[in-house]
């Protein structure tokens, strides 16, 4: 199994040294624009190796795809992170063209990959690699409702104090200020969720994972990446497996859910081949109206990203 990373910022190296951690490939490769930083970050990762007891090699190149040729999975993490004060939708112009170009190589190197996208505006960076690509929609589609569950699901074991493993949550929609909490889906060790929290403390809830990219942002001034790192690798570790494991991520949907043509977070079945099945649940009407209402955000700024085309 070869992986590559394109883009050895915060997210890719940590995408990098989780993968080598749980040995879910027998070579990463690293990818950076910057002289000598995939290549320094590469050589720390694997000087763990004696430490961690992982055999994965693990090499960085300054913008050289061939080194990526003939991976399984790619994942795309390149491009401008967002700063205080700058909504996702400021990232489009810059990194369409980066994420355009990278797409390009991925493909010309390893035609065969699956692609995740990690890049923000992470549903038009969706659409940009996925239009760019010219492949099926089970092998390029973007990590985004497993971080918006994580973080969820993070705050509701901090409510009620409990593990957060033992939370199962669904959010589904655009990635941001317009994703669809499901609250009926979403359950603590079995026990419906609203039997456990208010309606007023599960809405605050709902609140702070909107804007939980957002949060960190202001906070420390720039993007999170310990989290989205730990949800692209929990993609990654359930294709490697074929676990055919049910996860929410942001994919093009084809008539589902009475949506077609748009990049939306909804759950899909996971394996080896990518996307196996995308699941439509039975929504009520007020969950089918958020739905589209992201969904009609999510378009708009689909259509800035046309017009840059």
């Amino acid at each position: 199994m070869k992986i590559s990373i394109i883009g050895a910022g915060n997210v890719g190296a940590a995408v990098a040294h989780l993968l080598a951690l749980k040995s879910l490939a027998n070579q990463i490769v690293l990818v950076d624009v910057k002289e000598g930083v995939a290549e320094g970050k590469a050589l720390d990762i694997l000087q763990c190796s004696p430490l961690e007891n992982f055999a994965t090699d693990v090499l960085g190149v300054t913008n050289n795809f061939e080194a990526t040729n003939k991976s399984d999975i790619v994942v795309i993490t390149s491009g401008m992170p967002r700063k205080p004060g700058m909504s996702r939708d400021d990232l489009i112009a810059t990194n369409a063209g980066i994420v355009k170009s990278v797409t390009n190589n991925v493909v010309k190197y390893s035609p065969d990959a699956i692609i995740i996208v990690v890049a923000n505006p992470l549903d038009v960076m969706t659409y940009c690699a996925h239009v760019t690509s010219q492949v099926s929609r089970n092998k390029v589609f973007g990590m985004a409702g497993v971080l918006d569950m994580a973080r969820f699901r993070t705050f509701i074991a901090q409510e009620l104090h409990c593990k957060a493993s033992d939370v199962d949550a669904l959010l589904i929609g655009g990635h941001g200020d317009t994703m669809v909490p499901l609250p009926r889906y979403t359950t603590v060790a079995g026990i419906p969720i609203t039997e456990l929290i208010t309606a007023e403390k599960l809405e605050t809830l709902v609140q702070r994972t909107v804007f939980g990219g957002g949060e960190i942002v202001k906070l420390m001034g720039t993007s999170a990446y310990y989290a989205p790192a730990s949800s692209t690798v929990e993609m990654i570790d359930t294709i490697v497996k074929d676990s055919n494991r049910i996860l929410s991520v942001c994919v093009k949907l084809e008539g589902e859910y009475g949506i077609d043509d748009c990049y939306l977070s909804v759950p899909v079945i996971l394996g080896k081949e990518g996307i196996k099945k995308v699941l439509e649940l039975q929504l009520s009407s007020d969950e089918m109206n958020l739905l589209q209402q992201s969904r009609e955000k999510v378009k708009t700024v689909m259509n800035v990203f046309n017009s840059l085309k």
